[in-house]
């Protein structure tokens, strides 16, 4: 079976500094991934190069089979993205940047990305004068549409409400069980370990701990992170 998402040896560099130090990856159809690690540990890095607007220096990333450098297009329609800053059309409502979305990805969802963003009578106003919370409802929404086989959520949950992050959780467990994939990067460990299934954590730009949640208790991954993170720490200090 081809897997969902794929980084092969893949490594990113920006002059002097190396975001991604050869991640290799393999994520399966069907699974919440969360991708947690410090601030600079290549996490952004890794889900631009997976959204297509970052090259990788070298390697191959592939999106339900498609090299997302070689063919941009074709990846970019098995994709769907949420931004740490989600890029919206302030000068259009929600219904109608839904209503877009959905047009240009050819499906019959509006209804469906509207109950997600509950945002009621707030859909018919312009998007400039959302919150920050109801602007990332209205993106993930529009991620949604189309039922795309990979999700990629970059801090998509900040400055959501705790009944808005709990609706959005929900939908990320519906697109999980229809056997999407969803790649979730976030500084809060707790959701993480109540959402994902799967944990890829990074320590500067290098992959320090690959793990599944099942069976873990309160508190331990956030500790299994903070050990695994001093290890690679440790291993990389030069002595002396």
């Amino acid at each position: 079976m081809t897997a969902a998402v794929v980084f092969e040896n893949v490594r990113k560099q920006y002059g002097r500094v190396i975001a991604v130090n050869r991640v290799d990856l393999a994520l399966p159809a069907g699974c919440v991934v969360g991708l947690i690690g410090h601030n600079g540990a290549g996490k952004s890095t890794c889900l631009q190069m997976l959204s297509g607007l970052v090259r990788p220096t070298e390697g191959r990333v592939l999106v339900d089979g498609v090299d997302v450098v070689a063919e941009p297009l074709a990846a970019r329609e098995r994709l769907g993205v949420v931004s740490e800053e989600p890029a919206l059309y302030e000068y259009l409502s929600a219904r109608e940047f839904l209503e877009f979305v959905a047009e240009v990805r050819g499906v019959d969802a509006l209804d469906e990305a509207l109950e997600l963003c509950a945002l009621g009578a707030d859909a018919d106003r312009l998007i400039r004068e959302y919150s920050q919370g109801m602007r990332r409802r209205t993106a993930i929404a529009a991620a949604l549409i189309g039922r795309p086989p990979v999700l990629v959520l970059d801090e998509a949950l900040n400055g959501l409400d705790p009944i808005a992050a709990a609706r959005v959780k929900e939908a990320l467990r519906d697109a999980r069980s229809r056997g999407q994939t969803v790649v979730l990067s976030t500084h809060v460990v707790e959701t993480v370990q109540s959402l994902a299934d799967r944990v890829v954590m990074l320590g500067q730009g290098n992959v320090i701990a690959d793990t599944t949640t099942d069976g873990m208790q309160p508190g331990e991954l956030e500790r299994l992170f903070l050990s695994r993170l001093e290890m690679h720490h440790n291993d990389t200090t030069p002595s002396g």
